[in-house]
């Protein structure tokens, strides 16, 4: 998948960035799976995929890990339309932890989340 199909799924048809749900859809979609399937693919039910993506339901980090490893693309990609990591360009910290072989996905997944949790705080501070 090139990067401008995921950049043009992730806009709305109004040019304004899609939900979470709107995206996973979108990416489901291009990768013409179908929601069953997918479902499947992520171990998540499939009236549990649907809420996600009429919006319904907000998945945590590591359902959406799941779900990205059914639709093959990153897990960050849908940790910054979720708001788990802002999309501020991927600091040296983020882009080494992702690259670190010696780390499970959910391992890298917590590394981030408290490492965006400290920055947030130090903001506010």
């Amino acid at each position: 998948m090139r990067v401008e199909d995921v950049r043009e799924a992730a806009l709305g048809k109004s040019g304004t960035v899609a939900t979470i749900g709107d995206f996973i859809r979108e990416q489901r979609e291009l990768a013409q799976v179908s929601l069953r399937q997918l479902s499947r693919l992520a171990g998540v039910s499939n009236p549990y995929l649907s809420q996600i993506e009429r919006g319904l339901r907000k998945p945590s980090a590591e359902i959406l890990q799941q779900i990205a490893k059914g639709l093959r693309i990153s897990a960050e990609q849908l940790y910054v339309h979720a708001g788990i990591l802002s999309d501020r360009g991927a600091s040296e910290v983020v882009t080494a932890v992702l690259a670190d072989l010696g780390l499970s996905e959910r391992q890298k997944s917590v590394l981030i989340e408290v490492y965006e949790s400290f920055r947030r705080e130090n903001v506010t501070a």
